[in-house]
This record gives C-alpha cells, sequence and structure tokens, in this order.
C-alpha cells in the first residue's frame, strides 16, 4: 500500500507542470520529448522566468525547435522558455493585465537570446548552401544580407535580457491576432509601417505597440513583434548562460 501511495505521489509531481490542451501556460512548458522541462535554477541575478511572473501568458519558443528560419533548435536553447530581467518581465505583466479585458493575451516568441545562440546565426548566415528555410522566411534576399539589412545583429537586444519579440492571442478563439506577416519574416512585409498590409492589420499592429510603449517598451521599425524595455537594467552587457 505504502509503495503504491509513493508511486502515485511520483507521477503527480511528474505531470504537474504539463501545458494544458490549447496552449494555456498556467503550467511550464514541455520538451521535445513531450514530457515536463524541469527549469535549471539558478541564473544570473535580476532575470526570472516569464511564466512565473505571466501564469496567462502563451509560448512558442522558435529557436527550441525546427520553426524557425534556420529550421533546427538554435545553440543555447535547451528548454522550450522564456526569460527576462525582472524589470521587463513586470512591465510585461502590466501589458498582460492590460490586454485581458480587451479579450487578448499575449505569445512570447522569443525573450532572453544568449550570445552563443547570436553566434549560432553568423554561422548560419555564412552558409550559402543551406537555404532550407529560405522560401518561408527570406524568399527575396540573400541570407549573407541579413546582418547588413538589420534584420539580424552580431550583437542582439535580446541578448541583454529586456528584449521580447511576441504578437497578440484571441482569448475567446485562441487563434492568433491577424499581424499581416509571420514573426520573423525578413523583408519589408515586416516593417511597422509596412504598404502591404491591410488596415485591419495596421490596426493590430498598432494595438500591441502602443500598450507596450504605454508600459516602456519600444518597438522596433522593421519587425513589429520586437520591443525592448526603454529603462533596461543591463543596457551594456550581453549575457551567454543557456536558456533552460
Amino acid at each position: 500500500m505504502i509503495k503504491r501511495l509513493i508511486l502515485a505521489l511520483a507521477m503527480v509531481l511528474i505531470f504537474a507542470d504539463v501545458p494544458l490542451p490549447g496552449g494555456e501556460n498556467t503550467a511550464s512548458p514541455v520538451n521535445a520529448s513531450g514530457s515536463a522541462a524541469i527549469k535549471q535554477y539558478p541564473f544570473p541575478a535580476g532575470f526570472v522566468y516569464v511564466d512565473e511572473v505571466i501564469p496567462k501568458a502563451r509560448f512558442d519558443i522558435r529557436y527550441y525547435g525546427e520553426s524557425n528560419f534556420a529550421g533546427r533548435r538554435i545553440a543555447g536553447y535547451k528548454a522550450p522558455y522564456a526569460i527576462l530581467t525582472k524589470q521587463a518581465a513586470r512591465a510585461l505583466k502590466a501589458v498582460s493585465d492590460e490586454l485581458e479585458p480587451k479579450g487578448y493575451a499575449i505569445k512570447i516568441y522569443d525573450a532572453y537570446r544568449p550570445q552563443k545562440a547570436v553566434n549560432d546565426f553568423i554561422k548560419w548566415s555564412k552558409d550559402a548552401g543551406d537555404k532550407k528555410m529560405k522560401q518561408q522566411y527570406y524568399p527575396r534576399l540573400d541570407k549573407e544580407n541579413l546582418f547588413k539589412l538589420g534584420f539580424l545583429a552580431t550583437k542582439s537586444g535580446h541578448s541583454r535580457g529586456s528584449t521580447v519579440d511576441l504578437t497578440l492571442v484571441s482569448i475567446n478563439t485562441g487563434k492568433l491576432v491577424d499581424m499581416g506577416g509571420p514573426h520573423d519574416f525578413f523583408g519589408s512585409l515586416s516593417y511597422y509601417y509596412s504598404p502591404q498590409i491591410t488596415k485591419a492589420q495596421q490596426a493590430n499592429r498598432r494595438l500591441l505597440k502602443e500598450v507596450m510603449n504605454k508600459h516602456g517598451f519600444k518597438g522596433y521599425s522593421k519587425e513589429w513583434w520586437h520591443f525592448t524595455l526603454i529603462k533596461e537594467p543591463f543596457p551594456d552587457r550581453y549575457f551567454d548562460f543557456d536558456v533552460e
């Protein structure tokens, strides 16, 4: 009897952090095997796991999987978690709280990014033979020019810990809000003021930008999804600890 109780308790602990169906992130993300990804504490002082600050946020950490411009997992992403500085996470919580009564939740694609991941992007850009994701992410551009054109950076604000890539999700339907273009598409379609999108799509981008601006974030004109905390705590420091 005691052995059975111990086994039952162990199963509860194993599955306690498995996300609910439909992407409701009231629990921890899962890893590639489908089991709960165990958080690796501690990391540098001043950082937090975003799901612990914003339980209602949703996540699709693109660089942990293959749904990104490289088509593979990126160096330094050992778990599908979003990590930010405490200041950025708290400001983002205020964004989430304001959007909820309007019927929206935030969905995060990327947050803190290790410098080793940026170095991986640099290495990828120099491999001319690797065009696996060209048609989906950069159909009209040469990958070796993505840094020069400002879509990628050798020193990314993400590595300072207060930059986040995100979009909006309808709470009622669970569907992504139509922003007129996907995350990490390299081209003018991603410009905040892109002439290629409809008025409704521009209005959706404006809603995200206005609420982010209100709570201390500034956007990036070439990427509608990209925002950095204006009063970031580490403006000159680039971190390299793993996302795990």
